[in-house]
């Protein structure tokens, strides 16, 4: 298999020397990521040098008229990129989906999260909530304003800065119980990931890639994106919580 992926790598690059690809991320894919780089690197002789921020952060970049060679985050803002020239049109790569997860600190009880009404209860019964600025923590918000408690539980949460990882406040007792990425939350140590959201409120997110309009390595970066959206890596990404980058069934 790994003989396949370097075969089909080098044919997608095809170059004469080797290139040095910058991207531009979102931390949502991370731990997949770094088992996959290396793959690559090694198949394609091609280095890759990662820079990690928040959504918030990446579009405050982007608009500021950084470039990078690729850029991976949330399918909808990736598109916002793309459409204000930015991104080069059709260069899109859907590499992985991702469900929004539910975690407490180690040891501590168990939330009921079973369904949308045991949510809300338990929502209002904790003391300090966690949500990102990404995409969860975005979706969030409108969840709780439909279910009819953000008023309630506004001054309980805890937002950190763009890029933070939820997994730190709850660890530190900051957050009692708090959200985001599946993916961001199964392997952060000093937690205990309780389950996804109740499908009946549950909400995908698809981490995507795009070649920047001004890359100095376009060809690299779009032999990279698909790289990593190879149906082979579905088990790399079903380890750290996430899933393909097809359509959503959910």
């Amino acid at each position: 298999m790994r003989g396949l992926l370097a075969a089909a790598t080098l044919a997608v690059t095809g170059m004469a020397q080797a290139a040095d690809i910058t991207v531009l991320a979102t931390p949502g894919i991370r731990e997949a990521y770094l088992q996959l780089v290396p793959q690559f690197e090694k198949a394609s002789g091609n280095k890759v040098a990662t820079t990690w921020a928040g959504t918030a952060d990446v579009m405050k970049r982007m608009k500021a008229g950084e470039v990078f060679d690729a850029v991976i985050l949330a399918a909808n803002s990736l598109e916002e990129l793309t459409d204000t020239g930015r991104l080069m049109a059709g260069s899109r790569a859907d590499l992985a989906r991702s469900l929004v997860g539910v975690a407490v600190r180690a040891g501590a009880p168990k939330p009921d999260i079973s369904s949308q009404e045991a949510l809300k209860k338990t929502l209002l019964a904790a003391k300090s909530i966690g949500i990102s600025t990404g995409p969860s923590g975005v979706y969030l918000t409108g969840l709780f304003q439909r279910t009819g408690v953000l008023d309630e539980i506004k001054p309980k949460l805890r937002t950190p800065p763009s890029g933070a990882a939820i997994g730190e406040l709850i660890a530190k007792g900051e957050a009692e119980i708090g959200f985001q990425q599946v993916s961001e939350l199964i392997h952060f140590p000093g937690i205990q990931f309780i389950g996804p959201l109740p499908a009946a409120v549950q909400q995908t997110t698809v981490f995507a890639g795009g070649v920047h309009a001004g890359a100095r390595e376009p060809d690299a970066a779009r032999a990279f994106l698909k790289f990593l959206s190879a149906p082979e890596h579905a088990a790399v990404l079903r380890k750290h919580g996430l899933d393909l980058g097809v359509p959503s069934p959910y």
